[in-house]
């Protein structure tokens, strides 16, 4: 397989989810950024899992040892790699699965790619564990942005049934993303916030799962970066985003329901401000012919259900080669959604990064 994503910021993710250790490789970063390591901290522990009722209670500390490519304090410009030790591996609750395909899991398409050979304890490499080591690196490559004035922010917008406020993309400014920053909670309001909460309890109590939508803004980013067609920035942020485990659609603006409107209500009109060109809606989400406009990027990302559910469900045997049911036990969460906020923030982040420096926009 090929473990290698980027144009200038190239990034290489290893590990499984029961193995001793996940990480990651970065090349191409550049040399004499100071690193706020206590930032990147702050950041892998909002991914990390055991903490609260919605979390798998799995407990890992996620603390990062960075081996190569950063000495005091700063990027030396050579790889920087960094690596997260597994210290609560339960893999005795993994045993049946090596035979046993959990349904709208990695298990059997990767069972069948590498000939058995698939590491299946949690997923193996195609657990979200691995998204530990995404986060650094996306908390690396939001450092890097902020020192153009560049910043990245996300909140759930649904869970199941329940929807919360969207950001409006075309005031939401620097000031309101550090307001966003110091929340405790994902959304932009703590009632939308109850009400989610409740939702994912309702499935946890039924030993279900339920998915949802998270929102995502770049501030900051000038007009000019990106390509038309085969390199546009849509599809460099989506092909990052797709490779987040469980996400299952992506959308820039109004997304979908564009194809609902009329280009009178769809259209973006200019106007200048203070100097400035900028458009007085942003249903395009910051981006066109495949390139930012200046405007906010807005994305939004469709996250589905937690495959590992407590109910009963129909599956194959490999072994046997005959069809059976499963009940899937271990430590799950009933709802990843949450979680995955600081994760598509990295992937935005680490997308607009490599773009701006491949494009030559970074100098």
């Amino acid at each position: 397989m090929s473990g290698i994503w980027g144009k200038r910021i190239e990034m290489s993710l290893f590990g499984e989810s029961h193995g001793p250790a996940i990480g990651v490789t970065l090349h191409g970063l550049p040399g004499g950024v100071q690193l706020d390591l206590d930032e990147i901290k702050k950041q892998m522990d909002r991914r990390r899992p055991g903490q609260n009722a919605w979390s798998t209670p799995r407990k890992e500390a996620d603390s990062f040892e960075i081996l190569s490519g950063f000495f005091e304090g700063r990027t030396t410009g050579t790889p920087l790699t960094a690596i997260i030790r597994n210290t609560d591996q339960k893999s005795r609750d993994y045993g049946r699965l090596m035979h046993v395909m959990r349904p709208s899991h990695g298990d059997y398409p990767g069972y069948v790619k590498y000939d058995g050979a698939n590491d299946y304890r949690g997923g193996g490499h195609f657990s979200g564990r691995i998204t530990a080591p995404l986060v650094f690196a996306g908390a690396v490559a939001a450092q890097i942005l902020g020192l153009k004035g560049i910043g990245v922010g996300a909140v759930v917008t649904g869970i199941g049934r329940q929807t919360a406020e969207r950001i409006d993309s075309v005031s939401f400014g620097a000031n309101d993303l550090l307001l966003l920053k110091e929340q405790n909670q994902p959304t932009l309001k703590v009632e939308d916030w109850e009400k989610l909460q409740q939702e994912m309890a309702s499935a946890k109590k039924d030993h279900d799962s339920v998915g949802g939508t998270v929102q995502c803004i770049v501030t900051g980013v000038p007009a000019g970066v990106g390509d038309p067609f085969f390199h546009s920035l849509e599809s460099h942020l989506s092909g990052l985003l797709f490779s987040i485990p469980a996400v299952k659609g992506v959308s820039f603006g109004s997304g979908f329901d564009l194809s609902a409107m009329r280009g009178s209500k769809a259209n973006d009109p200019y106007r200048y401000v203070d100097g400035r060109v900028v458009t007085e809606s942003n249903h395009n989400g910051g981006i066109l012919g495949g390139i930012s406009n200046g405007m906010n990027i807005d994305f939004t990302v469709g996250i589905k259900p937690t495959p590992s559910i407590g109910m009963e469900q129909r599956t194959v045997d490999l072994e046997t080669g005959e069809n059976t049911l499963l009940s899937i036990t271990g430590r799950h969460d009933p709802c990843i959604v949450p979680r995955a906020v600081p994760v598509v923030e990295a992937a935005a982040a680490l997308a607009v990064l490599d773009m701006m420096i491949w494009g030559g926009i970074w100098n």
